[in-house]
């Protein structure tokens, strides 16, 4: 971050202390440390997940953004990028890994499988769009999106991480957050949040 960025518009800061003095606030110093260590779960679905694999080579240089370390644990990461074709049978393993995730922890839906169905959108056995299940915060279009599609996106994130405030951010308010609840897989995926839902149409 410049210090420019850093420092809160309305101070002046006399020309022989701007390099040595920031005048900032609690948010602007608290998203900026956050926006440069997100890090991402190893985690992939289908072919965008070579995409994603090619974004953390050292071409691209994803360590320009603080996320180049790839955690194995949902419980280490900050990012689940659901990259790849989302089917009935995977998207439970993907909400629990979501709720086994720290908050504040962010979704990257990546390609037109994991934002909407994509091509396998009719399926039977696919879902159309992760979205139906978990929050989603950036979405990447493409059939396979490019590494620089990713990085794009990664920068999207930061943005909008850099306009959240600890008084509004969903982690900090009162009360114990709710896990999402784990879709039902049988003859179909069933949400639970909506078996109320289900019952008042049979009846």
């Amino acid at each position: 971050m410049e210090t420019n960025e850093l420092n809160t518009p309305g101070y002046e800061i006399p020309s022989e202390l701007q390099e040595q003095v920031a005048i900032t606030t609690l948010d602007r110093l608290y998203n900026w440390g956050r926006r440069a260590s997100v890090w991402p779960m190893m985690f992939g679905l289908a072919c965008c997940a070579i995409e994603m694999i090619c974004t953390a080579a050292s071409r691209f240089d994803t360590a320009r953004f603080g996320m180049e370390i790839m955690r194995p644990s949902p419980r280490q990461s900050d990012l689940l990028l659901v990259s790849g074709t989302v089917t009935k049978k995977m998207a439970p393993t993907i909400v629990r890994l979501y709720n086994q995730m720290p908050e504040p922890k962010y979704v990257i839906a990546m390609g037109a499988c994991a934002s909407g169905g994509g091509p396998f959108k009719e399926g039977y056995n696919v879902v159309s769009g992760i979205d139906r299940f978990i929050p989603v915060d950036v979405y990447i279009p493409g059939c396979p999106p490019t590494p620089q599609a990713l990085l794009n996106g990664l920068i999207k994130l930061q943005e909008k991480i850099s306009t959240q405030s600890i008084k509004t951010a969903r982690w900090y308010q009162k009360g114990p957050a709710e896990a999402i609840p784990i879709p039902i897989l049988g003859p179909d995926l069933i949400d639970p949040r909506k078996i109320p839902q289900i019952k008042g149409q049979k009846s």
